[in-house]
């Protein structure tokens, strides 16, 4: 009985395992945007956390270095949260909508 038990844990594990590979190969195809400024520095993220594009409205080009490294500093943290939430959701699906006990994290999450 104990290890039919055993055997169907193993089981959901794999399952959990494969659908966790899933889940990061959609990640890398979802991209989102951060922004500051009011939309004038946005930095364009994939859920892997690796950054496709950076955009500087003109405007920002007569502005002083200090500010302009701040912007971009602001939009890369908004891009960063946006793609830890929508890892967060997918990793949740994957999990069934069970969050992991005591901050653990799914590996790749």
């Amino acid at each position: 009985m104990f290890k039919g038990g055993i055997g169907q844990m193993m089981k959901k594990a794999q399952k959990m395992q494969g659908d966790m590979a899933k889940a990061q190969e959609a990640l890398a195809q979802i991209f989102v945007t951060g922004e500051a400024g009011g939309g004038m520095v946005k930095i364009e993220m994939s859920c892997r956390h690796v950054v496709k594009t950076v955009r500087l409205d003109d405007s920002l080009m007569g502005d002083d270095k200090e500010m302009l490294e701040d912007l971009i500093g602001a939009a890369f943290n908004d891009a960063l949260a946006k793609v830890e939430r929508a890892a967060q959701g997918k990793m949740l699906d994957v999990t069934g909508g069970i969050e992991l006990p005591g901050g653990m994290k799914l590996p790749g999450f």
